[in-house]
């Protein structure tokens, strides 16, 4: 082999080894700055696929018990608690709408129903058996702002 295909060797497995390791954010690491957070939880994009499904599951995000959303009208059940998400992506950046999943009540103040569905931050009387873990994984939760960012005016 040239010494110019070692190096391009040398250096792709580098990249790929890069994003192979790529660390998840510890909840109690991210910060949020401004109603945002900036960077992935994951170092990974989301799956607007996959973040619908958990959007949807009403055993895993159940967003659907208090958000009102059309994509989903063959859902049953839509709350009416917290707003209506259809057009949410033109109101919200990915940055917001992550702050918003990460710990809600740093965003809109104590008094919001909704939870963080990843901190530790979660309230009392919580469960034995879900005390110590976070509602969504990071990349939950980087699944489901992917495909909140799919939600925009018709």
């Amino acid at each position: 082999m040239t010494k110019g295909v070692l190096y391009s060797l040398a250096i792709a497995t580098m990249a790929l080894g890069g994003a192979a390791t790529a660390e998840t954010v510890a909840p109690e690491k991210v910060e949020i700055v401004d109603m945002e957070v900036t960077a992935s939880l994951t170092g990974l994009p989301g799956d607007a696929t996959v973040g619908r499904e958990t959007f949807a599951d009403r055993k895993k995000g159940n967003c659907l018990a208090c958000h009102a959303n059309a994509d989903l009208a063959d859902q049953l059940f839509h709350g009416e608690v917290g707003p209506e998400l259809n057009g949410v992506a033109d109101r919200w950046s990915a940055e917001q709408l992550r702050a918003i999943m990460v710990d809600s009540k740093q965003v809109f103040g104590e008094q919001t129903i909704m939870p963080g569905f990843y901190t530790m931050n979660v309230g009392v009387n919580v469960a034995e058996k879900h005390q110590g873990t976070t509602i969504l994984s990071a990349q939950d939760v980087e699944d489901v702002v992917a495909y909140l960012m799919t939600l925009k005016e018709n």
